[in-house]
């Protein structure tokens, strides 16, 4: 069971010593999505998850701009220096912004079903309030076996889809992702990124990621097969594998 803790407005997972990997969850995900992450490398890493204000955060702010100020000041708070930054998903998209805001502090990059260049959200469609059928359909859709997923996730999901104010905010971040095309940007990336995608993922498809090692110029790419658009949930043995390979390569390896 993963400790989740306060401090100062921010809650985090923070387990481990040595060196940092932050994790950034998803538009949908929350901090248990990585919990095979912290299992394995929380034994020789620092590894630590900020929950993304989502749902809370002032309508204004909901954007990447504003996910991103959130992150920067819990990096601040926390003092966390020479990072390597994860992402799935919406956090793969704010991983590659705080990647180039602050390029001094981040060592490497893993990106997996990342947004930023091209997403299909929530299958194609935005979600529809007070329909769980539907809901159930689209959650599943994001994974190539359902059954990695119960009853209580799905349920999680539709209740904030049911909230105005989350779905609210949901869809303005989802549209603030949509607008945020960083083609043109992430050829400036210089660190050693790992691409991990699923090879089944409807969301982000394999061209995307194809697209993304094409653009950066230090990334290696991996595709997971039977797998969709969190491996890290849905093949966590096989995503751990190809993790710790590249945390063990050479910083300045390719």
């Amino acid at each position: 069971m993963l400790q989740i803790r306060e401090e100062q407005g921010y809650e985090y997972i923070d387990e481990g010593q040595g060196e940092v990997l932050l994790l950034l969850h998803g538009l949908f995900g929350t901090l248990s999505n990585w919990e095979a992450i912290v299992d394995q490398f929380s034994k020789n890493y620092r590894v630590i998850i900020p929950l993304l204000p989502i749902y809370e955060m002032p309508i204004r702010e909901a954007g990447l701009e504003g996910l991103v100020a959130h992150i920067k000041g819990f990096v601040k708070l926390k003092d966390l220096q020479n990072v390597t930054l994860m992402g799935n998903s919406l956090g793969g998209h704010l991983a590659l912004i705080y990647a180039l805001d602050e390029p001094e502090n981040v060592i490497r990059l893993v990106l997996t079903g990342s947004s930023g260049l091209f997403e299909n959200s929530m299958g194609g469609s935005f979600p529809k309030r007070g329909n769980y059928d539907y809901i159930k359909e689209r959650v599943q859709y994001t994974f190539y076996n359902p059954k990695v997923i119960g009853e209580e996730y799905i349920q999680e999901i539709f209740e904030t889809t049911n909230s105005i104010s989350k779905c609210m905010r949901i869809v303005a971040i989802a549209k603030s992702a949509q607008r945020n095309n960083m083609a043109t940007e992430i050829v400036k990336i210089k660190v050693p990124t790992l691409l991990i995608w699923g090879l089944n993922d409807t969301i982000t498809p394999p061209m995307v990621a194809h697209d993304f090692n094409r653009l950066i110029i230090k990334s290696k790419l991996r595709f997971i097969d039977k797998c969709c658009h969190a491996p890290m949930m849905e093949q966590p043995v096989k995503f751990n594998a190809l993790l710790e390979e590249f945390l063990k390569s050479p910083i300045t390896a390719v």
